[in-house]
């Protein structure tokens, strides 16, 4: 069954890209932000493909795709904003199944997003499941806007060009990728919740080093 939705979803992605173009891309990309089981390992190595064949432009593909992904990362951002902690939760509880979002990973986004702010808005977007994520505790904190905006593209812009690049590469063979993103995904969460397994020991040491003291 799940193969079978997943070559759905596939078929419907080509089939919306190849319909619409650039604009398609762009609303595959913005869907996927909102809505996770949609991949952007999906998207954007088919349009580099496209574009190795010569029926899409290269650059025009990954301006698109930006475009996309950075407005369901703007929409998720004022999510946040409007939603706090308790809420965010209570829907990640009931519902983050149907979105792959767990509160586990939701922990991990808040844990890091606490300390590096930044940092974490850039550098999540480069990594499967924290991507979308990301911008729900950047409106809970109030991040700056302007700032928030300018490390989400350029972060985006990284991801789908590399991606479009694979597609390009790997021409016909580009569901390859899929494979090697998965493998990836797993050892970066992996990476990702020992990290935080470690801070959490680290905070709670310094604590207890207090009392002792």
């Amino acid at each position: 069954m799940l193969n079978q939705i997943a070559t759905w979803v596939a078929l419907m992605i080509e089939t919306i890209v190849l319909t619409l173009g650039y604009p398609g891309i762009a609303l595959v990309m913005l869907i996927e932000n909102l809505f996770p089981p949609i991949p952007s390992e999906l998207v954007m190595p088919f349009a580099g493909f496209l574009a190795a064949q010569g029926k899409m432009d290269f650059t025009l593909v990954i301006i698109s795709g930006t475009i996309g992904a950075v407005l369901g990362a703007i929409a998720l951002y004022y999510v946040g904003m409007w939603a706090d902690e308790t809420i965010i939760r209570r829907f990640v509880r009931r519902w983050g199944k149907w979105f792959t979002i767990s509160e586990t990973e939701l922990n991990i986004a808040l844990t890091f997003f606490m300390r590096r702010g930044e940092a974490v808005v850039f550098f999540g977007r480069l990594i499967p499941l924290i991507r979308s994520l990301i911008s729900i505790p950047a409106g809970m904190r109030r991040m700056n806007f302007g700032r928030f905006l300018l490390f989400t593209s350029i972060g985006t812009l990284l991801w789908n060009l590399a991606l479009t690049l694979a597609g390009s590469v790997l021409g016909a063979n580009w569901k390859q990728i899929l494979s090697f993103l998965g493998t990836y995904q797993n050892v970066t969460v992996a990476v990702l919740g020992l990290g935080v397994l470690g801070f959490i020991g680290w905070r709670l040491w310094q604590k207890r080093s207090k009392l002792i003291s």
